[in-house]
């Protein structure tokens, strides 16, 4: 045999291994040699599905811990499959998530909950408006508020889900009753037009109008009118964006000077189609009652009044203590009309799913909502949405379609009670007599309950629509176009029947009226881009430039009927015998502007950002329609130079700053322009004309200059992230009526003033990363905001129609009053301060004590706690304000109207020192007339500081080893559960009068993703 053959045999070498293992075999030693071979041949399917707690999360990355293999990838359901050794080790990894290891321990399912990751929230990319960009690397000032923020809530206005939860954005609510309004200001108040401060709305880059779509004849129950933001469901909304600083804001011109407010819809995702359902019921009641009078303590007051007065015989008219009213009858008004529950119910679904190159979403959404006043009224909106993207197989192309429609209708009664509940006196009659009719009880009194005989219906309907195509000339260069559309139609009419009436009057049908207001709004919007981005050795370059088209078309009917033939034929104009046009109104906006941004990243530390506009509106006279606004953004990531590099302290430092102009149209259209209106002094037989309004060719825009500087700063790989900006706001060439002299025919003349209005102001926000385990977390997010509003200059202000509203120095959301200085002890009536020293109190000489209602601070503090699949969020929303006290509210003690219980500190003899004057019924005694003014005093403003539980939201997710593919979560949900406050009123947000505040809403869901 060869002596080579033993080498080549291959079956002879494995034998000769064999037999050497033979000699000194072991059990240990052989398990230990087989072992890797044993987990090749034991390798299994492992799967299972990937959640936030709440939905699933796709493009997690699943890899086995210490292996080269490149693992697996979950899809958009969450899912994932991949082959694995009993017991080797996961490892779960996802941006903006905690990296999760998971031993497999011979399972075949293994479920996951990723939780976010606060520390690497700088690495998220948020919406700029026409670009986004990264967190860490923004030059300007962009606050934010997500869909997992937004549905915790239960509230019917995106609006109200914003409180308390960014720093510089104060929002406050006119109303508790659904489809109500909203105040929101961007860092102060830039116009001295109340309807200047509007920030522009933009839906997935549509420009959305939020003028008012209602008539203050015809909206009834809702100051201020119905919101047209209430008609964009939260439920459909993914993102909400303020752009606050110039950097932000300049990009959007004239149409930024008040902030920018961009909202994001849901949009489809990459994977296997994904179905969702929830629901949710829930109710709403008042916060807080005042404390009132009782019957006893009512006519106890009521018998002073007329003994302080002198009378002694009792009038015919004072039913309550004259003895026709019952002396022992007691009813709580105040439960009576405004206690009852609003239902509210919430119905949502949507799927969602797509392949790489093309995705979908399609979601309908239901919401009802009553109110707490007597009666079956509702607040209804359904709203349909969908999307669609496309991309092409080499990536160049993309298309986007979404379409959004909406439905709304409040049927609620023409009259808010809130007053009437406050109002009414204690021992007043039954609402409903022996029969069950309503009781006038003999003509002594007016019903509240016939009230709710007027209605008021509105019917909205709205189509939002845009699509953005784009398309990759070369690598680098992107040509993008945007086209929007808006469909807005609105109809809301009041009934007035004559049965609002006492009957025992007589009045007939003929008494009874309806006003009916139509609103329809149009609007076109094509935005084309050109998007540059190139990156070279150290340097990174971002060009956008591109133009804005947009037009505007609205046209609003409004009319009033009276001299009905019946009431059951109220709401058909052809049964009145008469209709008259109260307005008849057709409009047209266009608005043209070019845009460019330029942005350059230098070591990806150094960054410089600049926009400018040129913005065009026909809003403007000749030679005036056309302005420049411009901004610069800089900032430097100071925690990538190299000295901070083994920083084990400071993990993210950044420091910006900016500078720019903005501007403000927001005036209506045609204010340029002299216009007529038609007369009711017709000449023979003929309608004349009369002029309303004087051409004024001047007519420019208003300026805002911005700047801003902030430091961002991270801690301990960001576990501790604060944020601390300061920023001062003038706003000039103010857009305002400009008196002149009677004999000219008007009032005034819409021009622009040379006055100025500054804000200035300090943000901090803080978040921290208190625990962050495997089964617990717990993070908090702390902002707070302190402003300071002034009006730095007013030409020739002393001699101006102004001069009773406005003072230099102080802001302009001010109160002239008098001051007050407290009740006499000889006389019993208020008295206050005679400035001029005359011995007259006159308003234009002693009206000059400042009321500043504008807060001195705001913020709110969010706490997010998790405990396996248990989740809590609360958040706390503070305040420091000031704000009209209940005595402002209220008619003199004494008069047939309830009181707070607090009158009864009041003047009764000689020597006396208290807090409230003697009771009088008589409005010219001395008593009467010092009332007046003590309305118009400091006396009535008082400290209206809050700290609220504003929202609460507790939910639980079941295993899905229960629940199998079906996910299951949940929910309760509270919002304005508590208030902390020294203020003796219903609601020290609240500063409308005789409407009711902001409910107490409390609701509970479930929802299934499967």
């Amino acid at each position: 045999m060869n002596k080579f053959s033993f080498y080549k045999g291959g079956s002879a070498f494995w034998y000769l291994i064999l037999f050497g293992f033979s000699l000194s075999y072991t059990p240990a030693l052989a398990h230990k040699l087989l072992r890797p071979m044993q987990s090749v041949w034991q390798q299994s399917q492992i799967s299972g599905t990937i959640t936030d707690g709440t939905s699933p999360v796709a493009g997690v990355t699943i890899s086995i811990k210490g292996s080269a293999s490149s693992g697996t990838i979950s899809d958009f359901n969450g899912r994932y499959t991949l082959a694995a050794s009993p017991d080797a080790v996961l490892v779960f990894s996802f941006m903006g998530f905690i990296t999760v290891t998971e031993p497999i321990n011979g399972r075949k399912t293994i479920n996951i909950q990723l939780q976010e990751d606060a520390t690497q929230l700088q690495e998220v990319k948020i919406n700029a408006g026409y670009y986004s960009v990264k967190e860490s690397e923004r030059t300007g000032s962009i606050a934010k508020i997500t869909a997992a923020a937004i549905e915790k809530q239960p509230v019917n206005n995106m609006l109200a889900a914003m409180q308390g939860r960014m720093a510089g954005v104060n929002v406050t609510q006119t109303t508790g009753i659904a489809g109500g309004g909203f105040d929101i200001q961007i860092r102060g108040q830039n116009s001295l037009r109340a309807g200047g401060n509007e920030p522009l709305y933009l839906v997935d880059g549509v420009p959305f109008a939020s003028d008012i779509i209602g008539y203050s004849n015809t909206t009834g129950v809702l100051p201020r009118s119905a919101s047209p933001l209430s008609i964009i469901s939260p439920t459909e909304i993914e993102s909400i964006e303020i752009l606050k600083d110039a950097d932000a804001t300049a990009i959007y011109g004239s149409r930024g000077a008040n902030g920018v407010v961009l909202i994001t819809t849901k949009k489809g995702k990459q994977g296997k189609t994904k179905y969702t359902a929830n629901v949710s019921r829930g109710n709403g009641t008042v916060t807080r009652f005042m404390d009132l009078m009782d019957t006893q303590q009512y006519l106890d007051m009521r018998k002073e009044a007329f003994a302080n007065d002198g009378i002694t015989t009792l009038p015919t008219s004072a039913y309550d203590v004259n003895g026709t009213w019952s002396p022992t009858r007691y009813t709580d008004w105040q439960k009576e009309l405004t206690g009852g529950t609003s239902e509210l119910t919430d119905l949502q679904a949507s799927v969602t799913g797509g392949s790489q190159r093309n995705q979908f979403y399609l979601g309908a959404n239901y919401h009802t909502e009553t109110t707490v006043f007597p009666g079956d009224f509702i607040f209804n909106r359904a709203s349909v949405r969908g999307n669609f993207s496309h991309t092409s197989e080499d990536d160049r192309f993309r298309a986007d379609f979404s379409v959004g429609y909406t439905q709304q209708g409040n049927d609620l009664p023409a009259t808010d009670l809130t007053r009437d509940s406050r109002i009414l006196a204690p021992n007043a009659p039954a609402l409903y007599d022996a029969q069950g009719k309503l009781n006038w009880e003999n003509g002594s009194w007016s019903n509240p309950l016939r009230l709710l005989y007027a209605s008021y219906l509105a019917k909205s309907q709205s189509l939002i629509a845009n699509s953005q195509l784009s398309y990759q000339i070369v690598e680098g260069l992107e040509f993008r176009t945007a086209f929007g559309f808006t469909d807005l139609r609105h109809n809301e009419r009041r009934t007035n029947p004559s049965t609002l009436n006492n009957p025992s009057l007589g009045f007939g049908s003929s008494y009874s009226s309806l006003y009916r207001n139509t609103n329809n709004r149009q609007s076109y919007s094509v935005e084309p881009q050109l998007n540059f981005n190139r990156q070279w050795s150290d340097s990174k370059v971002a060009v956008l430039a591109g133009g804005t088209f947009q037009q505007q078309e609205g046209n609003q009917l409004i009319l009033f009927a009276d001299g009905f033939t019946s009431n059951s034929l109220l709401n058909t104009l052809a049964a009145a015998s008469a209709v008259y046009v109260v307005a008849d109104d057709a409009s047209q906006y266009k608005y043209q502007a070019f845009f460019a941004r330029a942005n350059y990243t230098y070591k990806e530390r150094y960054i410089v950002n600049l926009t400018g506009r040129r913005d065009g509106s026909s809003r403007f006279g000749p030679g005036k329609q056309f302005a420049y606004f411009g901004a610069v953004g800089a900032a430097w990531l100071f925690s990538r130079e190299a000295f901070f590099a083994t920083s084990s302290i400071l993990s993210f430092g950044k420091l910006r700053a900016s500078y720019g102009t903005t501007g403000s149209d927001q005036i209506g259209d045609y204010q340029f322009l002299d216009t007529y209106s038609t007369t009711s002094n017709g000449y023979q037989g003929s309608t004349g004309m009369q002029p309303t309004r004087l051409f004024n060719p001047d007519f420019g825009w208003e300026t805002n200059r911005k700047l801003e500087i902030a430091l961002e700063t991270g801690f301990l790989k960001d576990r501790i992230f604060l944020t601390a900006a300061w920023y001062s706001n003038r706003s000039s060439n103010q857009l305002v009526g400009i008196p002149l002299p009677g004999s000219t025919g008007f009032t005034s003349i819409q021009a622009n003033l040379d006055a100025t209005v500054a804000n200035s102001g300090t943000e901090l926000s803080l978040r921290t990363v208190n625990l962050q385990k495997k089964d617990f977390s717990w993070t908090t997010d702390f902002n707070i905001s302190f402003m300071k509003n002034k009006l730095v200059s007013f030409p020739n202000l002393a001699a101006s129609t102004y001069r009773n509203q406005f003072v230099i120095g102080n802001p302009i959301n001010i109160k002239l009053l008098y001051h007050y200085t407290g009740v006499n002890p000889a006389t019993g009536a208020y008295t206050f301060e005679d400035v001029n020293g005359d011995g007259v109190l006159t308003a234009e000489q002693d009206k000059k004590t400042v009321a500043d209602f504008n807060p001195s601070f705001y913020g709110g503090l969010q706490n997010q706690l998790r405990y396996q699949r248990l989740r809590l969020d609360f958040l706390f929303q503070f305040v420091k304000q000031q704000n009209y006290s209940s005595d402002y509210f209220f008619s003199r003690p004494g008069l047939l109207s309830n009181q707070p219980v607090s009158v009864a500190d009041r003047w009764q003899q000689a020597g006396d020192a208290t807090l409230y004057q003697m009771y009088s019924t008589n409005s010219n005694s001395d008593a009467g007339k010092a009332f007046n003014n003590f309305q118009a005093s400091d006396g009535v403003v008082t400290d209206a500081s809050y700290i609220r539980l504003k929202n609460v939201s507790l939910s639980y997710e079941l295993p899905q080893n229960w629940t199998g593919q079906l996910q299951c979560r949940l929910y309760v949900e509270g919002q304005n559960l508590l208030t902390f406050t020294p203020y003796k009123g219903t609601d020290p947000e609240f500063k409308t009068t005789g409407f009711l505040p902001p409910l107490r809403m409390l609701s509970a869901g479930l929802q299934l993703t499967f």
